[in-house]
């Protein structure tokens, strides 16, 4: 199968939300992540701007009746850039995560500088 996106991590936040999570919650993130790799239009049901964000995006993913979020960004037009995931408990996302995420691309671009 072709690539069509790379997924990158930065830092290692994702990782830590990663490593706490079950193996059928690593396996369907796992999924996820294979068809942001590989579908040329990812449905909005996994990949979805955040809007009233400059670029800041959320990565979807469902298991059973939990939410998972993972904030990402792209670059370079195919490059997917990971920063923080967290389990998703109520309707909107909380601010601390949002924020988070946001210091988290700045920091990426400005590092990349």
């Amino acid at each position: 199968m072709n690539t069509v996106r790379k997924i990158i991590f930065y830092e290692n936040h994702f990782i830590e939300f990663y490593q706490g999570q079950n193996d059928k919650v690593k396996s369907k993130i796992q999924y996820v992540f294979e068809l942001i790799k590989q579908v040329d239009r990812v449905p909005e049901k996994f990949l979805k701007h955040l809007a009233g964000t400059e670029g800041l995006y959320e990565i979807r993913v469902e298991f059973q009746s939990n939410i998972f979020r993972i904030f990402c960004c792209f670059d370079e037009g195919r490059l997917v850039v990971l920063f923080n995931g967290f389990q998703k408990k109520t309707q909107k996302t909380p601010k601390n995560e949002l924020e988070k995420a946001e210091r988290l691309m700045k920091e990426y671009f400005q590092t990349k500088k």
